[in-house]
């Protein structure tokens, strides 16, 4: 059977290659060959080499609060979900809740990416607050999660990025609170966790960042100093499968979670630092040549939403957007998903 009857093969799957993600879900229902075919590794890196997959910006955020009926204001932490930035069209959406918790997130849970997947990990259970290590990846063509194999481990407040399809994680704490220097990496494909070598030490609330083809975890700190963020990063290697330290890596004493970035140089850099508008609950999302950043001039403003963008020859800076009330929430971490 022909992709698109009357036309030549390759023909027909430059056609389905240059429609929009938004469109997948619609056009997998056309025929079963269709709906295996868009929902392959291989179509998505056929997408990616021709050109025609984009960045868009996943964001833990908080969701509006429903007043109760008697017009008090619920009390406890609010709930979260994922709110979506389509950079490409100025679009805010927000994707249907994970099956599993359907009333919000699991708190401090970490988002990550691989191959036009999104991944969630871990956190908090939003009733009991006990640390989980369940795994939910949402599929973009699809427009379905499904559960995928647990963390070995409960952790909470660990580093995670994605590097050649699969994602890394390291440090962090356990259910004991006692900083961890394991680290793990999730291949999506496999749905298998694969242990590595360990951390030459432990770093609870670090960040994870992806320098060139290394998994970087940035700051935090050990049992014997709690809340004194190291100024040392980790590298691990893929090549050699080892850990080096990085000695004044990041600023010491600066807590590191979701306001990480990588300059042009391949220095990391402080996205709080950006700007007087995000010095405080700073998060930033790498968009290709644009960065999502989100943030508050100090404690208790309102949070504002910028875009910087990387101009040859010019200094860069941000450029606050227009965000639809419904999506102005606390953004607590992010990630970007090229689909």
């Amino acid at each position: 059977m022909e992709l698109i009857p009357g036309l030549p093969e390759e023909i027909g799957l430059e056609c389905l290659t240059r429609l929009s993600y938004a469109a997948h879900r619609v056009a997998a229902r056309v025929c079963r060959r269709w709906g295996k075919l868009l929902e392959s590794p291989e179509f998505y890196y056929q997408r990616k080499q021709t050109g025609n997959t984009h960045k868009v910006a996943c964001l833990v955020q908080s969701l509006p609060v429903q007043s109760a009926l008697n017009g008090r204001k619920p009390v406890g932490p609010p709930g979260y979900g994922i709110t979506v930035f389509d950079p490409v069209s100025g679009t805010w959406e927000r994707l249907e809740p994970v099956p599993k918790y359907p009333v919000g997130l699991p708190l401090f849970c970490q988002l990550s990416s691989s191959e036009g997947k999104l991944v969630v990990m871990g956190g908090w259970d939003p009733v009991s607050w006990n640390p989980v290590k369940g795994v939910f990846v949402y599929d973009f063509s699809s427009r379905r999660w499904k559960q995928g194999k647990d963390m070995p481990t409960k952790r909470s407040f660990f580093a995670a990025a994605a590097l050649e399809g699969r994602i890394f994680i390291a440090g962090g704490h356990d259910e004991s609170k006692n900083a961890l220097n394991s680290a793990w990496v999730y291949d999506v494909r496999r749905n298998e966790w694969d242990e590595l070598t360990q951390m030459r030490e432990a770093r609870d609330e670090c960040e994870g960042v992806v320098i060139g083809s290394d998994f970087c975890v940035v700051s935090g700190y050990g049992m014997e100093s709690q809340g004194r963020f190291e100024a040392s990063s980790e590298v691990y290697e893929l090549g050699s499968g080892q850990w080096r330290r990085v000695q004044g890596a990041w600023e010491a004493g600066r807590c590191p979670r979701s306001c990480v970035g990588v300059g042009t140089d391949g220095k990391l850099i402080c996205w709080a630092e950006s700007d007087p508008a995000v010095r405080v609950g700073t998060c930033a999302v790498g968009l290709g040549s644009r960065t999502l950043v989100t943030g508050s001039a100090y404690q208790g403003a309102p949070q504002g939403f910028f875009l910087e963008e990387v101009k040859e020859g010019q200094n860069s800076k941000l450029v606050k957007i227009d965000v639809p009330g419904q999506f102005s929430g606390f953004v607590q971490s992010g990630c970007s998903v090229e689909i």
